[in-house]
C-alpha cells in the first residue's frame, strides 16, 4: 500500500520542503500551489526532485480555496490512489492581505474575508472532504502551519495574524471531532524562517533580525527543520499527540 501526503502550499518554503522530506519517506506526493510564470519553475523543480526519489508526484497550479479546484484535486487523487491513502495533509498556504485596519489604506471586508477563507477556513473544507470520500481513514495526520503572529502583533500583519488565530481554533475543533476516526491534528507553529512568504511582510529585515537576537541558537529556523519535525509527528507513533500548537523553533517562542 502506498500512501499519499497532500500539501496545499508546495511549491516554496515550508510546503516545498515538507514535500522532499515525506517523499524521503516514502510517501507519494500530491502537491497544490499556485504560480504565475516567474515562480513556476520552483514547483517543477520540487516535482522533478520528488520523481527522482522514485515516489509519485501529481501536482496542480490552482487556487486551493477554490471549490472547483479542490474537487479536480481530490478527483484525481482518488482514481491515482486506489491502493493506499492520504495519511498526511499539510495546509501551508501563505496568501493574504497585509494591511493595517485603520487609516487611508485600511484593509477592507473583502480583503478580510479572502485572507481568513485562503488561510485559515479553506483547510477545514479539505479535512471535511477528504474525511468524506474516504481518503483519509485511520491513521491520518493533519498539520496547519501557524506563527507566533497567531498571539502577537506586528505592523500590517493583523489580517494574516487573525487567519493565524481561526487556524489554531479549526485545528482545535478539527482534533476533537476526528479523534474517533483515529485522524489527529495539529498546528506547527514555526519560527522565523527566510521564505519567499516572509519576505512579503514589511519590515521583514527587522522581523528576521529581532529572531535571531531572540532565538537561543542565534540564528533563524530553516523549513528544513520544520519539515523534519512534520516527518517525526506523521509516523504512527505520534497518534496519542492531537489538537496542539507544537512550537519548532529551537527555542525562540519562549525568550522574552
Amino acid at each position: 500500500m502506498r500512501d499519499w501526503a497532500l500539501i496545499l502550499g508546495a511549491s516554496s518554503g515550508f510546503g516545498a520542503a515538507c514535500a522532499l522530506q515525506l517523499a524521503r519517506d516514502g510517501f507519494d506526493i500530491c502537491g497544490v500551489h499556485l504560480d504565475r510564470r516567474a515562480t513556476l519553475a520552483n514547483a517543477q523543480q520540487v516535482q522533478v526532485q520528488i520523481e527522482s526519489l522514485g515516489r509519485q508526484a501529481l501536482f496542480f497550479n490552482l487556487n486551493a480555496a477554490d471549490a472547483g479546484a479542490r474537487k479536480t484535486v481530490l478527483d484525481a487523487l482518488q482514481e491515482r490512489a486506489t491502493d493506499g491513502q492520504v495519511r498526511v495533509l499539510i495546509h501551508s498556504l501563505a496568501f493574504g492581505t497585509l494591511a493595517a485596519y485603520v487609516g487611508g489604506k485600511a484593509v477592507s471586508p473583502p480583503q478580510m474575508s479572502m485572507t481568513l477563507e485562503v488561510m485559515a477556513h479553506s483547510l477545514v473544507w479539505w479535512a471535511q472532504d477528504l474525511v468524506s470520500r474516504g481518503l483519509m481513514k485511520e491513521g491520518g495526520r493533519i498539520f496547519a502551519m501557524t506563527s507566533s503572529g497567531g498571539t502577537r502583533v506586528w505592523p500590517s500583519y493583523g489580517p494574516v495574524s487573525a487567519a493565524k488565530a481561526a487556524l489554531e481554533s479549526h485545528i482545535r475543533q478539527l482534533a476533537l471531532e476526528l479523534a474517533p476516526r483515529g485522524i489527529t491534528a495539529n498546528a506547527i507553529r514555526a519560527g522565523v524562517a527566510d521564505t519567499p512568504a516572509l519576505r512579503k511582510i514589511p519590515g521583514h529585515e527587522h522581523m528576521m533580525e529581532i529572531a535571531r537576537q531572540r532565538n537561543p541558537h542565534g540564528r533563524l529556523t530553516t523549513p528544513q527543520e520544520v519539515a523534519e519535525a512534520i516527518a517525526l509527528l506523521s509516523r504512527p507513533e505520534s497518534a496519542w499527540i492531537t489538537g496542539n500548537v507544537i512550537g519548532c523553533d529551537g527555542g525562540e517562542d519562549i525568550v522574552g
